[in-house]
């Protein structure tokens, strides 16, 4: 078998080219487009096909440099760290905590069901952690960011299990969201009123956006390189002072991954920050968070092993059905209740489906789809982004972090 070694250079411009042609399918095929599958996935898997027949054949290999995707990792958590706003969340008022803690417990409960189906089915427990709140509620980033390091404790397959489970969850979230804000809706007699609590006459989601946006910290002017310098600076310092916090807790005994130091640093000095109500940076966060995913997840999907999916293929869609279940009852039983049992709270648990299964974006095609029909939610559309864009990956990264220490 011929190994195709390649360099620091060759692995980035190959993922370069992948992000191209992901996006390339991705806007041909109406499929793709409507469930929000990320090109980085599309362009990312197309190639490790091109792996597989080399594999399956015996013909090819393929070695790529790995270095330059452990620093996008970094850079990526670091991005999430800086979201971490507790102002903002103070700031957001009751909805926006009281669905940050429903969306908390599910990630908790999608973890404890994934582990506990794994083991019992006889796989290693963190395969299911990985068709757990890894996947699901964290989407393919995070899949593609723990897959790894999942793999690293013993889990073989977990980066393909992730990612075939993540790519699941964007069609599952949108397909149960619907029906249950429409049961919600028969079985409450609900009707929409048009009107959150506090909103003024004629609210639309698009207020909602405008809130939430009059919520954030001023953000430093756009498009200026002092600008870029600042945020580069913060993240670079957060980098480097979250490593040095990783290697000292190491010393003391205490083994921490190494993107939470960084992460924990990034959401301390975003709070510092808004403690002296200072400009933040926040689009070039968001820039650079952005860029660093898009390859890190075009070469975690270009190195990723399908063969290793085939031993628990069947162990994964039994967790990923159980996990649909799981959803659509905490949606009905918990999310529903939680937000206050009203019309507001149908769309959330309806937008909460395509959060808890997929990302955001699903859960605004759910909310958007639902309300045309029957009405709009400016509390939906104000809550749901909120905690998504700012909250629930630094608390999703934390319980996990959590689980693959207990169960590794």
């Amino acid at each position: 078998m011929i190994t195709i070694e390649l360099d620091i250079a060759q692995t980035v411009g190959i993922a370069a080219v992948l992000l191209v042609v992901g996006d390339f399918i991705k806007n041909r095929v109406g499929v793709l487009s409507r469930y929000f599958i990320p090109g980085p996935i599309i362009g990312g898997l197309a190639f490790s096909l091109i792996a597989l027949v080399g594999h399956q054949t015996g013909l090819f290999t393929f070695q790529f440099y790995d270095n330059m995707r452990a620093f996008l990792l970094l850079v990526f958590f670091t991005t999430i760290g800086f979201s971490a706003s507790f102002e903002l969340l103070k700031k957001g008022g009751v909805g926006v905590a009281l669905f940050l803690a429903a969306a908390v417990g599910l990630v908790v409960l999608q973890n404890l069901l994934g582990a506990g189906l794994a083991a019992a089915l006889g796989v290693h427990p963190l395969i299911g952690v990985a068709a757990g709140s890894i996947s699901l509620t964290g989407g393919h980033g995070t899949s593609a960011a723990f897959g790894p390091l999942l793999e690293q404790a013993g889990a073989a397959g977990a980066l393909p299990a992730a990612i075939a489970a993540a790519t699941y969850g964007l069609v599952a979230g949108c397909v149960i969201g619907g029906p249950l804000g429409t049961l919600l809706m028969r079985r409450n007699g609900l009707h929409a009123s048009g009107l959150a609590a506090g909103s003024p006459a004629g609210a639309t989601a698009a207020d909602a956006a405008n809130a939430a946006t009059a919520r954030v910290p001023a953000p430093a002017p756009t498009g200026n390189s002092d600008t870029v310098m600042y945020a580069s600076i913060l993240i670079a310092v957060s980098i480097g002072a979250g490593t040095l916090l990783v290697n000292w807790l190491k010393g003391l005994g205490i083994t921490l991954p190494s993107y939470l130091g960084p992460m924990l640093v990034a959401a301390l000095v975003r709070n510092i920050i808004d403690w002296r109500d200072s400009a933040l940076p926040l689009r070039q966060f968001e820039v650079v968070g952005n860029v660093s995913l898009a390859f890190f997840l075009a070469m975690a999907l270009m190195s990723m092993k399908l063969w290793e999916l085939a031993e628990v293929a069947g162990p994964l869609l039994v967790i990923l059905l159980a996990q649909t279940v799981l959803m659509f009852a905490y949606g009905y039983f918990i999310t529903f209740r939680v937000m206050g049992r009203d019309y507001d709270a149908a769309v959330i648990a309806a937008g909460h489906c395509g959060f808890g299964m997929g990302a955001t974006p699903n859960a605004m095609a759910n909310m958007q789809a639902f309300t045309a029909a029957n009405g709009p939610s400016v509390k939906a559309f104000f809550v749901i982004p909120l905690v998504g864009s700012l909250f629930i990956d630094f608390f999703n990264a934390v319980i996990i972090t959590g689980f693959m220490n207990y169960l590794k």
